[in-house]
This record gives structure tokens, sequence and C-alpha cells, in this order.
């Protein structure tokens, strides 16, 4: 093998993968450039808000609950042993809005609605679907994958509202209902310590961005895919592990933005 195929094939990892950054940024710009003229359209938007978000609710409120039972009853072990038990509302608040609600939330919602979508995608190429739209001259990175971002880009910040929400609720009931703290140091130790622009908004603001970032993905895998079902499953797959890690990366990003000081 001579010293330029080595060098070739050494590389050739490193060009797929910049090659994929592009075709991504490429994909990303022509698809907001084009999302102004859904305001003409915004039932597209509104139908896949109930397809997207809606048949993601009870796996998100489910989940909310048992999260804030379990952190309200690890809580207050931990704050009993030393006497603080009557802060255990500000500590299920705390790491809920801050943590918790948003990272879940869009670890859920990757594994729910983004297979799904890269499904979908993935098998509307396979059936020819969106070639057919183009020759229409319909654009299907428009009327197709537009929609389904925005609407994940709305549905992940509003699960996780419901999800933190819920969560407290779980926590409340564990520790005032079921252990006996005290109902009023429950909610006045939150009220108290919870802070709506530093705890609150940060945390939407990341369910913000995880929205966006896992619904990009999700539509990104699928609408590359190769037109085979091998092809398709494997992006689904890639959907999931891809999201995964970007979660966690751009939540340990924004936290030591938000929170450093």
């Amino acid at each position: 093998m001579s010293v330029k195929n080595w060098l070739s094939r050494l590389g050739a990892p490193l060009r797929d993968y910049v090659e994929s950054i592009g075709y991504g940024a490429r994909t990303l710009a022509t698809m907001l450039g084009l999302s102004p003229g859904l305001l003409k359209r915004p039932r597209l938007v509104i139908e896949q808000l109930h397809f997207i978000g809606n048949y993601s609710m009870l796996i998100i409120t489910l989940s909310g609950l048992f999260v804030g039972m379990v952190l309200g009853l690890q809580g207050y072990y931990t704050l009993n042993k030393y006497g603080a038990e009557q802060s255990l509302g500000l500590l299920v608040a705390l790491g809920l809005t801050r943590e918790l609600g948003p990272v879940i939330t869009a670890l859920l919602f990757a594994g729910r609605a983004g297979t799904s979508l890269t499904a979908e995608i993935g098998l509307m190429k396979a059936g020819e679907q969106l070639s057919a739209m183009e020759m229409m001259a319909v654009n299907p990175i428009q009327r197709v994958l537009a929609p389904r971002f925005w609407a994940g880009a709305i549905s992940v910040p509003l699960l996780a509202s419901v999800f933190s929400a819920v969560g407290v609720l779980g926590g409340w009931l564990v520790g005032v209902q079921l252990i006996g703290v005290d109902d009023g140091a429950f909610w006045s130790q939150m009220q108290g310590g919870v802070d709506f622009w530093k705890d609150i908004v940060n945390g939407f603001a990341k369910s913000v961005v995880f929205g966006v970032a896992i619904t990009f993905i999700a539509l990104y895998q699928g609408y590359e895919a190769q037109p085979t079902p091998e092809d398709v499953a494997r992006a689904t797959t890639r959907t999931v592990v891809i999201s995964s890690l970007m979660i966690w990366w751009l939540d340990f990003m924004m936290t030591a933005l938000m929170f450093s000081k």
C-alpha cells in the first residue's frame, strides 16, 4: 500500500465527519431560510405539535411524577441527617428546574419522538415520497422538515415545564403526605429559594436548546439516510446516540455558563 493510499484511508473518517457537518449546516440554514413560509400554513406546525408533543405527554408526566417522588425520598434521607428536612421543597424544585427537568425530558424526547422522526423521514425517502415532491416543484425541506423542526423546538420546553411541575408534585406527595414534612415549610422554602430568572428561565432556555438540537439531529439523520430499510434502522440508532451525547455536552456547557457565578 502506498503512502498516499494509507493517508487517504486514515483521513477518510475525518473527511466524512467534516462533510457531514457541512451538509448539516447547509440543511439547517436552508430550513431556517424557508421557515417564514410556514406563517401562511400554520396548520402544518400545529399538526406536528400534536403528533410530537401530545403523544409524548404520557411518558413525560409519569416519568416526572416518579422522578419527583424519588428525589423527594432521597432528598429527605440526606437532609434529615443534618436536621434540614424543612428545605426539601427547595431541593426538589432546584433539582428539577435546573437539571432533571430539561435533561430527562430531552432524553425521553430523543427516544420517543426523535426516533419516530428519523424513521418517518427515512421511510419517506426510501419510498421516494421526497423525490416525488421535488418533481412536483414542492421543496421537501419546507414542506416536511421545517414544520417538524419547529414543532420539536416548541414541544421540548413545554414538556420540560410539565415534567418539572409534576415532579414537584411528586416530591410533595412523598415529603409532605407520606413522610410528614411540614407543608408550609415545603412551599415557603421553595418560594423563597427558587429565583425566577436564574433557575426557571435558565432551565427553560436549556430545554429550548435541547429541543432544537434533538429535532434537527433526528430530521437530518433521516433525511441523509440511504433509501434502504437497513440504513434507516442505523440512522434511527444514530439519532439516539448522537442526541444523548449532545444533550450531556450542551448541559455541561450551559450549566458552566449560567451558574458559574
